[in-house]
């Protein structure tokens, strides 16, 4: 979706893959119309209600993992032309011929189908409850998004419509990958913009050219490469009035800076004959075989001066009326090339389209206050979310709080380092401890330790089935397939007590705990210290290491291990005798055979009697 001939693989090259704290603390603005596209597509057949689970988990694992605030944008009613585009691509889809079809141009239906509207409508309910803000568009989705994106309301758009860049977007992260070391693939307009020499105009420019979302078919005939040579030919300001002047049917003056790689640059300034000059034969350069074998051109230079060098094979000459006989041809080359190009274009009817044009470039697609738009995150409503996927996902209330204790965790730290005053998670946790340091795809996190407050009740806050944690001490939590964006934060659950164990970012605890997060990086610190000390490396060429210098829980090489099962007197009389056996003399089979009956370790008497 978006522009059309593979424009996504043309920006490849300036993608930016970034990391875990990207986004983190940063409003992000999410097109989610394509997320329930993407969710039915992937999990259509295979999960219940695949729209209502991957936005549940998505929206948890952006919020807590990757600290991202975001904000959902609907797509509002569409244009007309959107609308004829959407038949257009269905009839595609179903093998149904589009020219002899009668796609009515009136009168098209402007809203999506029913079973679409309701995965919309779930989701929306989905995303109050968890406390999201959700915008409506007066149009597209993703032109809102870049609309917020533009002025400054939020710092990125996550949509795969590569549209939103001729909305105006600045940012756009085009996917999530959450299982890696860098999850964001991220395309900055600054990056397009320095890599191919094309702004915001120059873009709608090659989508009205090679196709868009609102006409899919472009001008017939030019391609991407095309579409790029001939806007690279024109500045920002003046690109559409080229295209007005093209599609009347009046050719402009030829460009003679559009060229692509290995193009020659036309050249009309130099003063050179007009015809060309005669040359060798044998050497390929000015003036004749006669005299160039009485002596040697210009252009070749021997020790001798008996004639000139064989020209080499492809060879090609460089002398002033070759070279303009060549630029010449370049020249006449590109002048029918623009002409060919600007006949396709005079051919389409209505070219540019003025409403895609002032649909791309209009800065009002939602309904703001003079304040803007309002943008506020609230609280998880918990007992309205939990009968809410009960009933829609039958899930069990314990393993939705155990999902949903990532997210509130993260709130209840945020509040906590606002407002030092609020006192236990989810109303019955306290902080306990920060029990160690985790690495999870080159990311750090703590694993924070809490503790119920209430003692004398049975039950924890996020109970668990009893019958599956026999095995460990500790288990995750969580047993359904893992979809797209669907790796939750599982909490560990202690088994006799009511202990929860969750991961949390760092900075978020030292500003939550200040205090025990500083207590804990000193006792690190002081643990780090003592293991350098205690374990001193072992000195070249030495193989025997002390018990008490040794760390503790190092496996021993294999030379080190099959010396200490020897004793020092097995090793040395085994060294005696395979000196013995190896002197010549009488009695050397009796002295194998005494080796062979001597209480040796098997490894010794199979060297003695094998050599």
């Amino acid at each position: 979706m978006g522009v059309g001939g593979k424009f996504w693989e043309l920006l490849k090259p300036y993608a930016r893959f970034e990391g875990f704290d990207f986004l983190r603390d940063k409003k992000v603005a999410i097109d989610l119309s394509f997320w329930i596209v993407q969710q039915e597509t992937a999990l259509k057949n295979q999960a219940l209600n695949p729209h209502l689970r991957l936005t549940f988990f998505r929206t948890v694992n952006l919020f807590s993992k990757f600290g991202v605030f975001p904000v959902f944008v609907l797509d509002g009613t569409p244009s007309p032309l959107k609308s004829q585009a959407r038949m257009v691509r269905f009839f595609r889809f179903s093998g149904i011929d589009t020219s002899t079809s009668n796609v009515a141009e009136e009168g098209v239906s402007k809203e999506r189908n029913s079973a679409f509207k309701r995965c919309v409508n779930d989701c929306v309910e989905l995303l109050e409850l968890l406390g999201m803000p959700v915008l409506k568009a007066n149009g597209e989705a993703e032109a809102l998004c870049a609309q917020l994106n533009r002025d400054g309301h939020v710092d990125a758009c996550i949509t795969a419509d590569s549209d939103a860049f001729l909305f105006g977007a600045t940012c756009v992260i085009k996917s999530l990958r959450p299982n890696s070391k860098e999850p964001f693939e991220c395309y900055n307009m600054s990056d397009i913009e320095a890599g191919l020499g094309l702004k915001r105009k120059h873009l709608i420019a090659v989508s009205l050219l090679v196709g868009n979302d609102h006409d899919l078919n472009g001008v017939q005939g030019i391609g991407l490469d095309k579409a790029l040579r001939l806007v690279r030919g024109f500045s920002e300001d003046e690109i559409f009035d080229k295209l007005y002047e093209i599609g009347k049917g009046h050719v402009p003056l030829f460009q003679g800076e559009i060229r692509c790689a290995g193009d020659a640059i036309p050249c009309s300034d130099e003063s050179s004959p007009k015809a060309k000059q005669s040359h060798c034969s044998f050497c390929g350069h000015p003036g004749s075989k006669k005299a160039h074998f009485k002596s040697c051109c210009e252009y070749c230079i021997t020790d001798s001066n008996d004639g000139c060098l064989k020209k080499s094979q492809g060879f090609k000459c460089n002398c002033s009326s070759c070279d303009k006989v060549r630029k010449d041809k370049d020249k006449k080359k590109h002048e029918n090339w623009w002409i060919n190009v600007c006949n396709l274009i005079s051919k389409e009817t209505k070219f540019p389209n003025d409403e895609i044009i002032e649909m791309y470039m209009c800065n009002n697609h939602g309904e703001f206050t003079e304040e803007g738009p309002l943008l506020e995150w609230g609280d998880p409503k918990t007992d309205l979310l939990v009968d809410f996927l009960a009933y829609h996902q039958s899930w069990k209330p314990s393993y939705i709080r155990q999902r949903m204790l990532p997210m509130l965790s993260t709130l209840y730290l945020r509040e906590l380092a606002r407002n030092p005053n609020k006192t236990l998670l989810v109303g019955q946790y306290e902080f306990r401890s920060i029990q160690r340091v985790k690495i999870r795809y080159g990311h750090q996190y703590y694993e924070v330790k809490w503790k119920k407050a209430i003692s004398n009740e049975l039950s924890c806050a996020v109970p668990v089935e009893q019958s599956n944690m026999l095995e460990e001490e500790f288990i995750e939590v969580g047993d359904e397939p893992i979809g797209l964006l669907d790796e939750s934060i599982e909490p560990q659950i202690h088994v006799d007590g009511c202990w929860i164990l969750t991961d949390e970012n760092p900075e978020l605890v030292h500003s939550a705990f200040p205090e025990e997060a500083l207590k804990f990086r000193q006792e690190k610190e002081l643990k780090d210290m003592k293991r350098r000390k205690t374990s001193t490396p072992r000195s070249e060429g030495s193989f025997e290491m002390s018990e008490s210098s040794k760390p503790q829980g190092v496996q021993l090489s294999i030379t080190e291990f099959y010396r200490t099962t020897k004793t020092p007197s097995q090793a040395k009389l085994g060294e005696d005798l395979v000196k013995q056996s190896s002197s010549p003399g009488v009695g050397s089979s009796k002295q194998k055979r005494k080796v062979s009956g001597s209480k040796l370790s098997k490894a010794v008497r199979r060297r003695l009697l094998f050599g």
